[in-house]
């Protein structure tokens, strides 16, 4: 029989805080984590913002030496992960058996300030000024094996590279594991730190972003017909799993359970997305979850902000919920925390999982001028009294990934 499968901890690093009072607060409020980017030179950039953690510690979440030896994105996901085991007041060590708790958090890019590090020494230094921690510190895979090490965790951990659907995947896959009876309890979700000069040039290089520099709060308006492309953002978002029995023999508080996954591929465009994609997504997700359209509540969408996303989700929303899409709430939170790439499924899980909690939606910011071609109740510029039952989140990647999560209210 398959196992029930609940969240019981949600850990965030984001430019709208850090602790999940202040986040949801931010949220609530509209609050934009936009701004000028001012860890290096973009004056030669056309996009000079972002949404940057520029209160960032990592002595704050472990021993100085050891953060020297990992890169930013993984110092995200271990102050994150840390947060989320405070959050569902689980001690690995103590209150479990360890080899029945695994990791999956994914990124989409890995250690991209690592590699513009080191490359910058081996051209300037030579081979031999390289750093023995050059390899571990970039690939994508330590912020699962840093999070073991840190937490004891022995479990199964592997880690998710699709792009931006990578920290819906690491969710999806986790719930799947605990699911079939391989652990009792995943941490999982998505970090990124891609804020960096390749970074920025790469996807400027795209024009995949924004070019309003001059209003940085207001350039991430996803299906506003003034859009010009996302913004980039950082962070970690990581949500702790457990079978229900394991969460119920510990007492543990329950903010929601898991109960529908899909995935799919476009097999159309590096870049473009296909509608049919996402939706067959959509639709798999809900068949697992053993839903009808009409069942759902509320969809945290993809919602990129660029003119080609935003318009091929809302044609995928209808394709996969028929009728029922008109009467959806739908929005987009990345109209706030920025876009974070592999990072942005974490994020957005958690924001469904508190969405439930609070009985309240959050709201698409920047939405003052409605695309014509973006017709659905994107909830706009203020958030929304709801009783929350069923949430979906979307996330969808370069390479045609596609990968859909559905949460539901706990009831016994």
């Amino acid at each position: 029989m398959a196992q029930r499968v609940v969240v019981t901890g949600l850990g965030i690093m984001t430019s709208l805080g850090h602790e999940l009072e202040t986040f949801w607060d931010h949220l609530m409020a509209g609050k934009s984590g936009v701004s000028l980017i001012e860890s290096f030179d973009v004056s030669e950039y056309p996009t000079r913002i972002a949404a940057s953690i520029k209160d960032f510690s990592p002595e704050d979440y472990m021993d100085k030496r050891d953060a020297r030896r990992m890169d930013r994105f993984v110092q995200f996901a271990l102050a994150a992960s840390q947060k989320a085991l405070q959050d569902a007041d689980l001690n690995i060590r103590d209150q479990t058996d360890p080899e029945r708790v695994g990791v999956i958090v994914g990124s989409g890019i890995g250690g991209l300030t690592t590699w513009e590090e080191q490359h910058k020494i081996l051209l300037e230094k030579g081979p031999k000024r390289v750093s023995p921690f050059f390899i571990p510190m970039m690939i994508a895979n330590m912020a699962s094996g840093q999070i073991s090490m840190a937490t004891g965790a022995k479990g199964p951990n592997t880690t998710a590279v699709t792009a931006c659907a990578t920290g819906s995947h690491s969710i999806g896959d986790s719930f799947k594991i605990i699911q079939r009876g391989d652990a009792d309890v995943m941490i999982c979700g998505g970090a990124e730190a891609t804020i960096s000069p390749t970074g920025m040039a790469g996807f400027c290089a795209l024009r995949a972003m924004s070019t309003r520099n001059d209003e940085p709060e207001k350039a991430s308006r996803p299906f506003d017909k003034d859009r010009d492309g996302f913004v980039m953002g950082e962070g970690s978002g990581i949500l702790i799993l457990e079978s229900l029995e394991h969460a119920l023999r510990r007492g543990a508080k329950i903010y929601a359970e898991v109960i529908g996954y899909g995935m799919s591929g476009d097999a159309h465009h590096m870049t473009d997305p296909d509608p049919n994609g996402a939706a067959r997504c959509m639709k798999k997700a809900l068949q697992d979850a053993g839903l009808t359209p009409a069942d759902v509540d509320y969809i945290n969408t993809h919602g990129t902000s660029t003119p080609v996303g935003d318009i091929s989700e809302t044609k995928a929303i209808k394709e996969a919920f028929g009728e029922h899409a008109s009467k959806l709430a739908v929005s987009s939170t990345k109209s706030m925390t920025g876009h974070l790439l592999g990072a942005a499924g974490g994020v957005e899980a958690v924001i469904c999982g508190l969405a439930i909690k609070h009985g309240m939606l959050p709201p698409t910011i920047n939405l003052d001028n409605q695309d014509p071609e973006c017709d659905l109740d994107y909830v706009p510029n203020t958030p929304r009294k709801a009783d929350v039952k069923i949430t979906m989140s979307n996330s969808f990647g370069f390479g045609g990934h596609n990968a859909t999560i559905i949460l539901r209210k706990y009831e016994e």
